[in-house]
């Protein structure tokens, strides 16, 4: 498959994306292994408190953890996926910016240094160039935060294998590896971490 078709399969997936609950469900599991501590902000338990942080959600697609935030700085989404014009709709409600790029360009052309944290869970499978994406993520922000599942060969919509050698290459940081059993729906071996460091690389 061409990456235009794989884009076009994830597009397929998500559909009308009127019902993600079941993705919303894993990213608790995710957002835990990322070291992010949901509490209760009296409508929801599932609520992040990220103290005034601005964040960029590459791949975030059209329900990002960032919509279960609370005093968010500056939050954005870039994606490349064509979702439905209410889903961008809900994002500007919530005052989160949807930018329609991929992250090998995005964060390549604007360098947009005011972000505090970019986080990336469950995305580069999907994606063109991941190592390009984890280089863009280290040159945007001074902390990464990330979830991504390893050792699941190349298929459909998914055409790269990732590794635990290969994240921590690429990051310049040793991550947290272990398999999920059903927790939150989720199976299967996967690489998460916080990494910050001083200055941007």
């Amino acid at each position: 498959m061409s990456h235009k078709d794989d884009q076009e399969f994830e597009r397929k997936w998500w559909g009308t994306c009127q019902n993600t609950y079941g993705e919303e469900t894993k990213q608790l599991v995710y957002a835990r292994l990322m070291g992010l501590v949901n509490s209760h902000d009296g409508n929801s338990p599932y609520s992040f408190d990220v103290g005034g942080k601005s964040i960029l959600d590459i791949g975030g697609g059209p329900s990002s953890l960032l919509l279960k935030c609370r005093n968010l700085g500056f939050g954005a989404v870039v994606d490349p996926c064509a979702y439905p014009p209410w889903v961008h709709q809900r994002y500007a409600e919530a005052r989160v910016a949807f930018i329609y790029m991929s992250g090998e360009s995005f964060v390549a052309k604007e360098r947009l240094a005011w972000f505090d944290e970019v986080w990336i869970y469950n995305v580069l499978q999907h994606t063109e160039d991941p190592e390009q994406i984890i280089r863009n993520a280290k040159s945007t922000a001074p902390a990464l935060r990330i979830f991504e599942w390893i050792d699941i060969p190349p298929h459909e919509g998914h055409p790269h294998m990732l590794t635990e050698a290969m994240l921590n290459k690429w990051i310049d940081g040793i991550g947290t590896t272990g398999v999920l059993n059903g927790e939150g729906m989720c199976y299967g071996r996967y690489y998460s971490g916080a990494f910050i460091r001083r200055s941007h690389a």
